[in-house]
């Protein structure tokens, strides 16, 4: 079925003529929101290890990791090629020459043609911004930021630990360099309308990203969320307004936005709700089918949405 939005595997495929698959390593990293720079703790929805499974067994190097990562994606899917990517944590919080070790023995095997990182807006020293950028003169590389809501009074919620403000500098210093930037959002978190989730949708837009990935807030053990959703003090979204708020956001984005992501997943030991989300193929066909019942596609709401208004935290 032809999609009605722009994913990643069409992006890569049109770049490079071919198959490219993401391997997902573990660098060692923490985060701000960890350690006591920021926060301690973390988001409220992170169980650090449910979020990270190579911490329920010991981490190999990263050569180890990527190599492993190639043998197993060649078996399964007959990939060819392979972005690496930086998953858990903030991957860029490190001093420069830790970074330099950790990238550059990710990107050595021969069959590596990106790299990826995720990490927050407030971890990205332009020292280590310029670095990243001297590796896209032979890979693809992407920063993944973490944003989840525009509204600092959501930030301010789910302890994230840093600003709207904060995100828009980060984005600011990324597009002045040939890196790409994707970012995360999470649908249904605590206290937010649907309006204020499409204002985050239409300050991304004004902003000129490069992909995007949307996550549903969902619930696991371990975590504050956990207590918040058994006390009755936050609701979680049915399959049903996931879909049409999912829909209702990729309207609102230029159509040229490459789309990584649309559901989030969880560890099944560990996730408590919703259930839907098991099954995350499901929930891609619902939206490609409401896409189709409503005769609509990403960016189509662009022209009609007043990109102007925005947000209040802009």
């Amino acid at each position: 079925m032809e999609k009605r939005y722009f994913p990643f595997s069409e992006y890569l495929k049109s770049k490079f003529g071919q198959s490219v698959r993401k391997i997902c390593i573990d660098g060692g990293f923490t985060c701000p929101n960890r350690d006591g720079r920021v926060g301690r703790g973390g988001c409220i929805y992170c169980n650090n290890t449910g979020f990270n499974p190579n911490l329920r067994q010991e981490r190999l190097s990263v050569k180890e990791q990527v190599l492993q990562g190639i043998e197993y994606m060649k078996k399964r899917y007959g990939a060819r090629k392979f972005i690496v990517y930086f998953q858990p944590f903030s991957n860029t919080y490190a001093d420069l020459e830790t970074l330099k070790n950790l990238y550059s023995d990710a990107v050595s095997h021969e069959d590596v043609v990106g790299l990826a990182v995720g990490t927050r807006p407030d971890c990205v020293p332009n020292e280590i911004l310029d670095y990243l950028q001297s590796y896209t003169k032979k890979y693809e590389v992407w920063i993944e930021y973490g944003l989840q809501s525009s509204h600092d009074r959501t930030l301010f919620l789910i302890n994230r630990g840093h600003t709207f403000s904060q995100f828009v500098d980060a984005i600011e210093r990324t597009k002045s360099r040939d890196i790409k930037i994707c970012v995360h959002v999470i649908l249904g978190l605590p206290g937010e309308s649907e309006q204020d989730m499409m204002e985050t949708a239409m300050a991304l837009s004004r902003m000129k990203i490069d992909g995007i990935k949307i996550h549903n807030l969902h619930v696991v053990k371990g975590t504050l969320l956990e207590k918040m959703f058994l006390n009755g003090e936050c609701s979680i979204l049915t399959l049903e307004e996931y879909v049409r708020l999912v829909c209702n956001f990729l309207e609102l984005l230029p159509p040229e936005v490459v789309v990584q992501r649309l559901c989030g997943d969880a560890p099944e030991d560990l996730l408590i709700a919703p259930q839907w989300c098991r099954n995350k193929s499901r929930v891609i066909s619902e939206i490609d089918k409401e896409f189709i019942r409503r005769n609509s596609w990403q960016g189509s709401q662009l022209n009609k949405a007043n990109l102007n208004a925005g947000c209040n935290t802009l």
